[in-house]
């Protein structure tokens, strides 16, 4: 009788002790009935149910399996099994526990929560909303089952829900951190970043400490363009929880972003420190690596991120863009075909952009771009622009672009903006882009009546402004180029918007009207691969600044390391657009043509090497192979005048690159491809009077190579000819091109102004 008392008396203190919070001497005493009665139900119960509130998860789940082996079906052992099972991520187990608990007591409305829990860790989402309706039917303000059911709404994309749920929760438990840290998320997700922020300092008042929220803060105010803002909100969640990968990979975004890209690294290294197979990690430290063409050490990252998690994203479109910078051509055939499959499946898995240069195919474009806008810039539901028509003296045009600096597109269009009839045109600068001091930024600012450098705001700040603007067409000057801000147009800020020299192709977006293009680029037959509709200027599609400057002085062939005789093919063109096929024409070129050589743009060290293998592969000596360095533009145009003869590639093929060339007196020889990335070279040399150079098959391009190489006579007429069409063309007539856009600009207005939809139209030569 004596043991059964002290056996009680030991029990009671330690019960009280445990529920006194004095976890220590409770585990003590828990272990001290143990030792002399290893079957105590409640000992064993209460010193697992001590080791969960402690996160010792694996020894609590030890104990109550034990315990539950003695009484099969206490409901309240079950029920702390399945949360102890919860974090070591045995959903199935816990389900199990949760199911045993309702059988007993069906209206344990926790038990009904977290067993959404254990449902939705098996993204079992419908059901799990069940579990938590039912936790709400029995206890109406049961805050955490409407916090959690907000977060399956929020998997769901049912985000108008999912915000709901929240504020009930908080309407029950207006302190509850957790549910204002999630409100905050969904906010953001929807692109109201200001309630989301005030949501997050919300839940930061209540826990000043809460990690979760400095990130989603930081990830906000990222968004928002406030980078300084976002790094401290990072380094205050590293400060309290120094091992938090996720904030350590963000932190590398920002610093990213702010062109700080060895701090960049150091931040996504310290997150491959923490969890080294982070798929997300190593992508983010591949594009690091990629954008200081460390070619070689990205390609090794994203093979490895493929290895790890591979549906990650668009991983193999990445790893294939990587490649295709670095010109390793292994499993290039396999490669291409399994990314065409992909997309003709409805499924985006690269950029449109890097589509361009692996697809001869308008209609498989399309479905890339219409697959990626999808997916990443969805149409509004909401649009800013409601129909008004606007009555202004002039027309109110903005181009929008990151591009408004020392930037191949800055020195097409230069001209063009200064020529603007500002008797007629409205013009604005819209500028996401660098600030950095220049002689082209400076006359660009000087160009437009408005230059408004937009930097720090979001892509919904742009669209507003544009909309309260009250501007007539905006013009995209991105596209799905690097840098873009497609989401601006998403939200349709102006009654005209327009894809223009930027990307060349479809958009694939219902919320862009117009492509501005000629016949050569888009023939009549190809506008069924465009949702925009087709508007054709007369000579070509591609604007040209009359007056780009070339560098008086042409330096000599040893300075630019090419030999002091023999022939020189160039190609200035990225090394991503040059395919293996193309490669092999072009060393066919250099076997026929003795003492001749192929000058490259050398992009990074890793493509340099990688054709020159090429080369020896195919007989051709590594050394025939001459790359570039970078140059300013005057004295890149003055290096070009070395060359004999510029040779294209498909199906990208050259678009400024063309234009440099034929302005300093630069023949191009191109191939036509079938769609508008691929049928530039020829739309530019039809405007300057030298369509024998456009040629329609591989085979006739390498012909017509050879045959120029071998006719000095022929080739040195086509320089003196176009020495003096330059002057006088089309192709680099800025006022003649002002004028013939300008039109298009006011037949677009006119049909907005009757109320009619948008529709193609040619413009006449004037």
């Amino acid at each position: 009788m004596d043991g059964k008392r002290k056996l009680s008396e030991t029990f009671s203190t330690a019960l009280a002790a445990h529920q006194a919070g004095d976890f220590s001497k409770a585990e003590q005493l828990y272990r001290r009935i143990l030792k002399a009665h290893p079957k105590h139900f409640d000992a064993l119960h209460l010193l697992g149910v001590i080791h969960a509130q402690r996160d010792r998860f694996p020894e609590a789940a030890r104990l109550m399996d034990r315990a539950l082996k003695i009484r099969p079906d206490d409901g309240q052992a079950l029920y702390n099994l399945g949360n102890a099972l919860l974090p070591l991520k045995r959903p199935e187990k816990a389900l199990a526990c949760f199911d045993r608990v309702l059988e007993i007591r069906p209206d344990h409305a926790d038990a009904h929560n977290n067993r959404g829990n254990a449902l939705q860790e098996l993204s079992r989402l419908d059901e799990a909303l069940e579990a938590y309706d039912r936790a709400l039917t029995i206890r109406p303000d049961h805050a955490e089952a409407h916090n959690n059911r907000g977060n399956v709404l929020q998997e769901l994309s049912r985000l108008d829900e999912a915000l709901k749920a929240y504020d009930r929760a908080l309407t029950v438990h207006p302190d509850y951190a957790d549910a204002h840290n999630n409100r905050g998320y969904v906010l953001q997700v929807m692109g109201r970043l200001n309630e989301a922020l005030k949501s997050y300092d919300k839940a930061l008042t209540i826990r000043p400490d809460y990690v979760e929220a400095h990130n989603n803060r930081g990830n906000a105010v990222q968004e928002l363009n406030r980078f300084d803002e976002a790094l401290e909100s990072y380094d205050r969640a590293l400060k309290t929880h120094p091992d938090y990968a996720e904030a350590h990979n963000n932190r590398g975004n920002v610093l990213r972003r702010l062109g700080r890209l060895q701090d960049s690294l150091a931040s996504y290294e310290k997150a491959l420190e923490i969890e080294p197979d982070n798929a997300d990690g190593l992508f983010n430290r591949g594009n690091i690596y990629q954008e200081l063409k460390l070619l070689d050490e990205a390609v090794e990252d994203f093979e490895r991120g493929i290895k790890i998690d591979p549906n990650y994203g668009h991983a193999r479109g990445t790893l294939y863009n990587a490649k295709r910078y670095s010109c390793d051509w292994r499993g290039y055939e396999e490669e291409t075909a399994l990314i065409l499959a992909e997309t003709r499946a409805g499924r985006p898995c690269t950029t449109p952009w890097l589509f361009l240069a692996m697809s001869d195919s308008p209609g498989d474009q399309l479905r890339c771009t219409q697959s990626w806008q999808r997916e990443r810039y969805p149409t509004s539901g909401s649009p800013l622009w409601q129909g008004e028509r606007y009555r202004h003296d002039r027309i109110r045009i903005a181009y929008v672009s990151a591009d408004f600096h020392e930037h191949p597109m800055a020195w097409l269009m230069a001209g063009l903006f200064e020529q603007h009839d500002r008797s007629k045109f409205e013009t604005i600068a819209i500028s996401f882009g660098p600030d950095k001091p220049s002689p082209t930024r400076d006359r660009l600012a000087k160009a437009f009546e408005h230059f408004i450098d937009v930097r720090q705001k979001s892509p919904r700040e742009i669209a507003t402004l544009l909309r309260d603007m009250e501007v007539d067409i905006a013009i995209d000057r991105k596209g799905y180029t690097v840098d873009n801000r497609t989401a601006i147009f998403s939200l349709r800020p102006a009654p005209i918007q327009v894809n223009y020299l930027a990307y060349p192709g479809s958009m694939g977006a219902e919320y862009i009207d117009y492509i501005i293009a000629d016949r050569f680029v888009i023939p009549e037959d190809h506008q069924q691969y465009y949702s925009e509709k087709v508007v054709y200027l007369p000579d070509s599609y591609q604007a040209n600044d009359s007056k780009r400057a070339i560098a008086e002085r042409t330096p000599k062939r040893v300075e630019v390391g090419l030999p002091e005789k023999g022939f020189v093919f160039a190609c200035f063109n990225n090394n991503y657009k040059i395919t293996p096929h193309m490669f092999d024409t072009w060393m066919r070129l250099l076997a026929e043509v003795d003492g001749s050589v192929l000058w490259l743009l050398e992009a990074n060290a890793a493509s340099s090497r990688n054709m020159r293998k090429e080369a020896e592969t195919r007989g051709v000596a590594p050394e025939r192979l001459v790359f570039a360095q970078s140059l300013d533009h005057e004295n890149h145009l003055a290096r070009l005048r070395l060359a004999d003869l510029f040779l294209d590639t498909l199906p990208f093929g050259a678009h400024t690159t063309a234009s440099d060339a034929l302005w300093a007196g630069l023949p191009v020889l191109t191939c036509l491809g079938s769609t508008f990335a691929g049928r530039v070279g020829g739309g530019l040399l039809n405007a300057v009077g030298l369509p024998e150079l456009i040629t329609t098959s591989l085979d006739d391009y390498e012909a017509k190579a050879l045959e120029l190489a071998r006719d000095t006579v022929q080739l040195s007429k086509i320089r003196m000819r176009l020495e003096q069409n330059r002057k006088t063309c089309p192709l680099f007539d800025t006022d003649r091109y002002r004028r013939h856009l300008e039109a298009a600009y006011e037949s677009m207005w006119t049909r907005y102004q009757r109320g009619e939809k948008p529709s193609g139209f040619s413009v006449p030569a004037d």
